[in-house]
């Protein structure tokens, strides 16, 4: 069994893929890396058909219609042989000193057969066009270099929130929730990132920058206008969050509870304040829709998220209420340079 199996969706990737690619094969043999091809008109299957050449024992490639990036992901997934499975995009990175660490830290792991969920790395927004790069890290928020508990966790931060590019799951977590992401829909990271956790009992935060998240790109979909313009799919997401649990009944910890009605109440901020922003009296009744779809699904994180616990009155039909979304969403983004 490999050890890791690193999944790089491809669609149209031919001008950006061989970085990503090369910053895992630093690993040899120890890593899988599954290249899926997801119907790309470009010359992005030749690339990978010549390094699957060149690596026959690392790399295998996946051609397949084009589904979208959650379609890829499920593809990896269900063809992964590592023991633990991280996603990186094609037009992202490994930092390859960290992922040296990386490996030499589930060897050890093996060896010692230790059983383990989840491995929390840092990552790091790489913005090169105003030479801006922005580490995002747990110390504060989770013990460095320990076998821990959700019970060892501690506040995280709006920015401390576990995203794809932070996580690395043991690979049977993500089979035995069967998670399956949705085809031809933006934002599904947010569903890799949210809906395994409940399923993670173990975690070791491994204090090294190792994904390099780029941020630039005019068509990248978290890019605000294009956000605005695929709202109809960030609302889907959102809704699929609210749909995988009722936090008060079906989480039993309390920390992981706390987590993740923070990180629905971020994706509730994010879908809101676009939604808002754009101000047509179509997109507020979808605001209101949507704030009406987590009342009815799950009352009591409604309250959770709409009162103090978290906050903000996110739901605020004023003036003043949608300023203040905004300005959040806005604030925030200036500080991470997410957009």
């Amino acid at each position: 069994m490999k050890l890791i199996t690193v999944t790089i969706p491809c669609y149209n990737s031919q001008e950006y893929m061989k970085h990503a690619i090369n910053s895992v094969l630093i690993g040899e043999k120890d890593v899988e890396i599954i290249l899926v091809d997801d119907g790309s008109t470009d010359n992005t299957l030749s690339i990978a058909n010549e390094y699957a050449e060149k690596y026959p024992d690392i790399i295998r490639v996946i051609h397949k219609e084009n589904g979208g990036h959650g379609s890829a992901v499920n593809t990896g997934i269900a063809n992964a042989t590592g023991l633990f499975f991280k996603v990186l995009d094609s037009d992202d990175w490994f930092d390859e000193a960290s992922f040296h660490k990386i490996i030499n830290f589930i060897k050890y792991i093996v060896k010692e057969n230790i059983s383990l969920d989840m491995i929390i790395n840092n990552y790091v927004y790489e913005k090169p066009s105003i030479h801006k790069k922005k580490p995002i890290n747990y110390r504060s928020a989770l013990p460095c270099n320990k076998f821990i508990t959700w019970n060892d966790a501690k506040h995280f931060k709006m920015s401390q929130n576990l995203l794809m590019h932070s996580i690395i799951y043991k690979t049977q977590i993500l089979r035995d929730c069967n998670l399956q992401l949705p085809e031809h829909t933006f934002y599904v990271d947010n569903i890799f990132a949210y809906v395994p956790l409940a399923y993670v009992k173990k975690m070791y935060y491994l204090n090294v920058d190792l994904y390099r998240y780029y941020i630039g790109r005019d068509d990248q979909s978290v890019n605000e206008k294009v956000m605005t313009n695929r709202i109809d799919q960030q609302i889907k997401v959102t809704k699929i969050l609210i749909d995988a649990f009722h936090l008060e009944e079906d989480i039993a910890n309390k920390k992981l509870r706390s987590y993740l009605t923070k990180y629905l109440a971020m994706i509730m901020i994010v879908s809101s304040a676009l939604l808002i922003n754009e101000g047509s009296e179509k997109n507020l009744a979808k605001r209101d829709e949507l704030w009406n779809y987590l009342k009815l699904h799950d009352k009591k994180t409604y309250i959770s998220i709409t009162g103090t616990k978290c906050g903000l009155p996110l739901q605020f039909k004023s003036a003043a209420g949608k300023k203040l979304v905004v300005t959040f969403y806005h604030i925030f983004n200036r500080i991470y340079g997410f957009n």
